[in-house]
């Protein structure tokens, strides 16, 4: 008797069910500002999007390798692991910046060039 109370529960909640209409249109493009730009807008903003992302993984390892130092307790092996892991996201961070001058640099040489035609 029990489950049939309780399937019949079950289906009187189903067929009572409603819609929600709260389905409305997502445009990817809109969040990246990729709506109707020119293929070098494009390119500019997946660049900077990626190199934001890779320099927010920088910063977090920086503060993992800090982590892991801080809580070492004196053990050689994990400040040397700590150590290493600082130097490799440090380097990873400094490699992150460098590429987004190199990409602010050929960007402001493109459109020096193409304007000056």
């Amino acid at each position: 008797m029990k489950k049939l109370v309780g399937s019949l529960a079950a289906l009187g909640t189903l067929l009572v069910a409603k819609s929600a209409y709260a389905v409305s249109f997502y445009n990817p493009s809109s969040t990246l500002g990729l709506g109707s730009s020119d293929l070098q807008t494009t390119v500019i903003a997946i660049i900077q999007w990626v190199l934001g992302l890779l320099g927010l993984v920088a910063v977090i390892m920086i503060l993992l390798g800090g982590f892991k130092w801080m809580t070492a307790g004196g053990n050689e092996e994990k400040i040397e692991s700590a150590k290493k892991l600082l130097t490799a996201a440090i380097i990873g961070l400094v490699i992150v910046l460098l590429a987004w001058a190199i990409v602010i640099f050929a960007l402001g040489v493109l459109q020096n060039t193409s304007g000056a035609s």
